[in-house]
C-alpha cells in the first residue's frame, strides 16, 4: 500500500472486508479507505484488520461486477490455494469484459504449499510458534514418568511447518506428515515404536501435522467453502489411541496434548515475515503498474518472480519423502525411514 501512496501517487486505495465475501452484495460490508496512517503500524498485530473468510472466490462474475461499480483498476488478492484460484477466475471474468484491470497475487499461507513458490508469507512465524509449542511439549514430557508430548501442527495437505519446526528445535522424536502414511501396529508400526522409546529413554514428543493419517478415518468426504476436504481430527485421534495402547498393556503414560494451530495463526508476524511482505507486497505493486494481470509474485532462487496464477494453482507443493528435507527430518527425530508394514 505504500508503494502505491508514495512511489505512485495512488490516493485511493481500497480494503475489502473478510475476503471474496466483501464483494458479494447478501452481506451489505462497507468497503475500507486505507492510507499510511491506517497501514503503518499493522505489522505490529496479529490477524488483519481486513478480517477473513472462506469461499466467495468461485462467484467471479458477482464479483466482477462489484469490482467494476467499485471502479477498481486492480485487485491484489492476498491468501493461499483457494484465494489465488478464486483470483484466477476473477481476472478471467475480467479479461472476457476486456476490462483494463489487473488481478495480482500474494501468496500468504502458513502451509508453504503453493507450487513454485519457495516460501509463502507467514510461515516463517508459524515455524518460530510452532518451535515454542514443541519445547514446551518436551518440558512436560521430559518432567513426568513416561512423558508424552504430542502436538498437533497445521498442515493440511504438506507437512512443511511440522517438518521445519522438527528440524529447529531437534526435540521430537516423531513426526508425522500428510505425504508419509504410517501404521498403528505392527512390527513397524507407530505405537509399539513409541513403546520401545519410552523404555528406553523415559519420554517422548510427538509432532504431527493436521492432515497426517487421513486413512484412518472413514467418514463421509466433505468440504469446506474453499473447497478444502474436511479433515478428521488426528491429534486427538492419536491421542486416544496411544492412551488406550498403553492402558491395555498396563503401563504408565503421561501425555499432554497441545493444539496451537489458532494461536499461531494470530500470532504477530516474525521480523523476517514482516519484511517479506513488504517486498512481495512492493513486486505486486510494480507488476500492476506494469499492466500484469493473471500473475502472483514468489521467492524463486532468492529472486521475486512473476508466476502465472495457473501454473500455482495447477497442484499443492509437498515434502517430498525422497528428498534431503525429509531425510534431514527422519535424521533429526532419528525415527524409521517407514513405519509401514510389509504386505
Amino acid at each position: 500500500m505504500r508503494s502505491l501512496w508514495s512511489l505512485y501517487g495512488v490516493r485511493r486505495i481500497t480494503g475489502i472486508c473478510y475476503g471474496y465475501k466483501g464483494f458479494l452484495p447478501e452481506y451489505g460490508l462497507e468497503v475500507v479507505p486505507l492510507d499510511p496512517d491506517i497501514v503503518d503500524d499493522i505489522h505490529k498485530i496479529g490477524g488483519t484488520i481486513l478480517g477473513t473468510s472462506r469461499g466467495g472466490g468461485n462467484r467471479a462474475s458477482e464479483i466482477a461486477d462489484t469490482i467494476e461499480q467499485l471502479n477498481l483498476n486492480v485487485l491484489f488478492a492476498i491468501g493461499g490455494g483457494g484465494t489465488q484460484k478464486g483470483a484466477l477466475a476473477i481476472a478471467e471474468e475480467i479479461e472476457r469484459r476486456k476490462l483494463k484491470i489487473a488481478v495480482l497475487g500474494i501468496p500468504k499461507t502458513v502451509d508453504n504449499d503453493i507450487e513454485f513458490v519457495e516460501k509463502t508469507l507467514g510461515f516463517d512465524t508459524a515455524v518460530v510458534k510452532a518451535s515454542e509449542a514443541v519445547a514446551a511439549a518436551h518440558m512436560e514430557a521430559h518432567s513426568q514418568i513416561n512423558g508424552i508430548g504430542l502436538v498437533k501442527l497445521m498442515g493440511r495437505d504438506s507437512g512443511f511447518i511440522a517438518v521445519h519446526t522438527v528440524l529447529a528445535v531437534h526435540e521430537a522424536n516423531f513426526v508425522l506428515i500428510p505425504e508419509v502414511p504410517f501404521d498403528l501396529e505392527g512390527p513397524r508400526g507407530f505405537l509399539p515404536l513409541l513403546e520401545k522409546r519410552l523404555a528406553r529413554r523415559g519420554h517422548a514428543v510427538i509432532v504431527v501435522a493436521e492432515g497426517a493419517g487421513q486413512h484412518f478415518f472413514t467418514q463421509e468426504v466433505k468440504f469446506d467453502a474453499s473447497g478444502n476436504r474436511k479433515l478428521g481430527d488426528i491429534g486427538l485421534f492419536l491421542k486416544e489411541r496411544i492412551e488406550a495402547y498403553f492402558k491395555e498393556r498396563k503401563i504408565e503414560i503421561n501425555l499432554k496434548y497441545i493444539d496451537p494451530s489458532y494461536m499461531i495463526r494470530s500470532a504477530i508476524a516474525e521480523p523476517v515475515d514482516s519484511m517479506y511482505r513488504e517486498r512481495l507486497g512492493n513486486n505486486a505493486v510494480h507488476a500492476a503498474m506494469a499492466g500484469k494481470t493473471k500473475l502472483l509474485i514468489g521467492l524463486v532462487n532468492n529472486e521475486f518472480v512473476h508466476i502465472p496464477i495457473r501454473a500455482a494453482t495447477s497442484k499443492r507443493k509437498q515434502v517430498n519423502p525422497e528428498g534431503s528435507l525429509w531425510r534431514d527430518a527422519v535424521e533429526a527425530t532419528q525415527q524409521p525411514m517407514s513405519m509401514v508394514n510389509p504386505e
